[in-house]
């Protein structure tokens, strides 16, 4: 998408611009960073131990759950 380097608040403004519904992160700063009273998009937000596959591979049927009950402009954190 051409994202790289874009910072949060602006992100998640490009996302819903662009016409996503939510945003995935393992970012665990996102939620005091921006006012989630105000999110443009949904935000999920991955408490796993690294940042890899196996890391978050135990948070897929959480995620899954998660997709399918996302309100709008919410954030969620699934650990």
């Amino acid at each position: 998408m051409g994202w790289s380097g874009i910072e949060n608040g602006e992100l998640l403004a490009k996302a819903a611009q662009d016409g996503f519904d939510g945003l995935i992160t393992n970012d665990r700063g996102l939620e005091f960073e921006q006012n989630t009273g105000q999110l443009p998009v949904s935000v999920i937000v991955l408490l796993a131990k690294a940042n890899t596959i196996e890391a978050i591979r135990p948070l897929f049927p959480a995620l899954q759950s998660a997709l399918q009950t996302l309100k709008p402009h919410k954030l969620v954190k699934l650990s």
